[in-house]
């Protein structure tokens, strides 16, 4: 199974759009990929203060609460899609609009340690997810937005996320 875990999802297992998270993972496996990030990701967003939490760095973008909650809801999603996938539920699942998921979500009144705390405890759930999967589950399929994608896909899928975010953080937020 190590295979599954190390070689990156195909073309075919994902929609294109996911291609820019799934080439971001560092090699490896991907289920360890998860369980590393999350600390040095943690310590990043506890050295921002409650104000820098706040922060835009330009008009009509996410604050940095923002961000976090948007990871964490994002992951949420691609987690329960890899659930469903694989327990053999070939049901097709909607898509949803980030964008409509921040205003109604409050991020900005949320306290900033809870919103860390939150997006840590969903990683550990994600990563304790996958980590029980067999080979075959990791190599079922769905159909989610209208796009074919494999449970082994949505966990690198999630990795690249989080390295995507998390360079802008760096770069934009906490310079």
């Amino acid at each position: 199974m190590s295979n599954l875990l190390t070689k990156k999802p195909a073309a075919d297992e994902h929609a294109p759009y996911y291609a820019k998270y799934i080439d971001a993972v560092p090699p490896g496996n991907v289920v360890e990929t998860l369980s590393g990030q999350i600390e040095e990701t943690l310590a990043t967003l506890r050295g921002a203060s409650e104000e820098a939490s706040l922060k835009r760095y330009a008009e009509g973008k996410w604050s940095l609460r923002e961000v976090v909650g948007h990871m964490a809801d994002t992951e949420r999603i691609f987690a329960y899609r890899a659930l469903r996938f694989a327990r053999a539920d070939a049901t097709p699942l909607a898509g949803f609009e980030q964008n409509s998921y921040i205003p109604a979500a409050r991020f900005d009144a949320r306290d900033w340690r809870k919103l860390i705390e939150e997006f840590g405890a969903v990683r550990k759930s994600s990563v304790l997810l996958f980590d029980g999967l067999d080979a075959e589950a990791w190599e079922r399929r769905g159909v989610a937005s209208g796009n074919p994608v494999s449970v082994r896909a949505l966990a690198w899928m999630i990795a690249g996320h989080e390295v995507h975010h998390m360079k802008i953080v760096r770069e934009k937020y906490l310079e």
